[in-house]
């Protein structure tokens, strides 16, 4: 399915996340719309944004030490849609989870994501390729199928996640394969009971709860490329309020 900034298939099978047709979601749940008290802190933040050219290789931050894309400003091209999860404070985020979370080179991003996101609420390993598979189902669009390599919507993994749950992961899912992935069995306390949707970098701040994100005036991706990738990456507000503005979703869970 064409990714609709660049009118054409990605060439990198890994940028998966697609532009959702309509913005209820957004309209009807924003995170501004709950009073500052009740919103969730200290949790992840799942993003489907535009992923650039600036994006793919992080470059060090001579002051800060950290690693971050898009330093400078210039993202260069739009290369497709991704799909990545923003880490809390504390740096959570572990050197095992960092390693299992790979999508290898499928449109699987927005499993990826979101069980990123699982993981760093409950602290299990869960099956993104289910998530993957069951949003796919879910999402409005007939070209996306279980079993195909096409992408889908943060907004469609977020549904299954409340409807059904979540599948802890389990090693004899080894393969993996789609047909085995239409028989694992989620468990609802294993998903989130509810998401909004930030509409600025502020409201992400909010969210995650990360001292270190306040200092930087950046947020953490935490991405699913494997050990390729740095394992914690920065970018900048300026940025992420850039790509929220062109069509982004950013969602804050509410855990069960």
């Amino acid at each position: 399915m064409r990714y609709r900034p660049i009118d054409s298939d990605p060439l990198d099978a890994r940028l998966g996340r697609y532009i959702p047709d309509d913005w209820r979601h957004l309209e009807n749940y924003p995170i501004t719309a709950l009073p500052e008290v009740d919103r969730p802190t200290a949790v992840p933040v799942v993003i489907g944004v535009n992923w650039y050219e600036a994006f793919d290789v992080p470059e060090r931050d001579e002051r800060s030490g950290e690693m971050f894309v898009a330093r400078r400003g210039d993202l260069g091209r739009i290369r497709g849609g991704h799909c990545v999860c923003l880490e809390p404070g504390g740096e959570p985020d572990q050197d095992d989870w960092y390693r299992f979370y790979n999508q290898g080179h499928e449109g699987a991003c927005v499993g990826f994501g979101w069980s990123r996101c699982m993981t760093l609420l409950n602290k299990g390993l869960y099956a993104a390729r289910w998530l993957w598979d069951r949003a796919k189902e879910r999402d409005e669009w007939p070209q996306t199928n279980p079993g195909d390599d096409q992408g889908t919507s943060v907004r469609a993994a977020a549904e299954v996640l409340v409807a059904a749950g979540h599948v802890d992961w389990d090693p004899a899912f080894a393969d993996d394969d789609s047909g085995e992935r239409a028989a694992y069995r989620p468990d609802v306390a294993d998903g989130i009971l509810a998401f909004r949707w930030a509409t600025s970098a502020a409201d992400v701040h909010h969210a995650l709860g990360n001292a270190r994100a306040d200092e930087l005036n950046a947020v953490p991706i935490v991405n699913s490329w494997g050990e390729k990738y740095p394992h914690r990456v920065w970018m900048p507000d300026a940025v992420l309020d850039r790509l929220i503005g062109e069509d982004g979703e950013v969602a804050i869970p509410t855990d069960r």
